[in-house]
């Protein structure tokens, strides 16, 4: 398991939004936040607290990773032509692990960085096990031949839960994916709003 996964729905909580659209988020019954004090009136935030919390809500949905590793994608955002925000949302999107999940092989964004890293996947036909592999338009990426058949990707290929977004090509029966185009904001299927300009703001303060 992802050493995250027994925490994904405490950042649900903390958000207080079901930031990943599922059925079964706590989020949906209790909107309060956890722990013996998560009942009390939150405050208003101050411009630094929302900012905060739009990159902390950016950073839990692709799998809560590092704030080293955000940080240098944030970055390699802001050194590249164009909207740092938009900018920052394609190179999340080409993760390797971001389009694993997109190509609904796997359940959650936090099984799809463990299948990653569990040597599951290829791409262009050479087996990948870095979760931040960056992806180009173009690229192949295939479920391993031995792994097609685990009992997590034949769930997750026939779940109506959430659909494959239209940057992303999959073929479930061969288990077989294609990154057809870098995405814009509008064309990333988030189930919560997301922020990328408070990002921006919140690390270039």
């Amino acid at each position: 398991m992802s050493k995250r996964e027994s925490a994904k729905y405490k950042i649900d909580r903390r958000m207080g939004e079901n930031i990943w659209g599922r059925p079964k988020s706590p989020v949906n019954r209790r909107e309060y936040g956890p722990g013996q004090h998560g009942q009390r009136r939150r405050s208003k935030l101050s411009d630094f607290g929302v900012q905060l919390r739009a990159k902390q809500k950016l950073k839990g949905f692709y799998g809560d990773i590092s704030e080293k590793q955000f940080r240098k994608t944030y970055a390699e955002a802001a050194r590249r032509r164009g909207d740092t925000g938009k900018n920052l949302i394609a190179l999340l999107e080409s993760r390797l692990d971001s389009i694993v999940y997109r190509a609904k092989f796997v359940p959650t964004i936090f099984s799809a960085r463990q299948f990653v890293n569990h040597g599951h996947v290829s791409v262009n036909g050479r087996r990948t096990n870095i979760q931040s592999y960056r992806c180009k338009p173009g690229d192949v990426i295939e479920v391993r031949e031995k792994s097609k058949q685990l009992t997590i990707v034949l769930e997750a290929t026939i779940s109506s839960e959430r659909d494959v977004p239209d940057y992303v090509t999959a073929d479930h029966n061969k288990m077989k994916a294609t990154y057809i185009r870098v995405p814009e904001l509008s064309d990333v299927p988030y189930a919560v709003q997301m922020e990328p300009h408070l990002v921006v703001e919140f690390y270039s303060r």
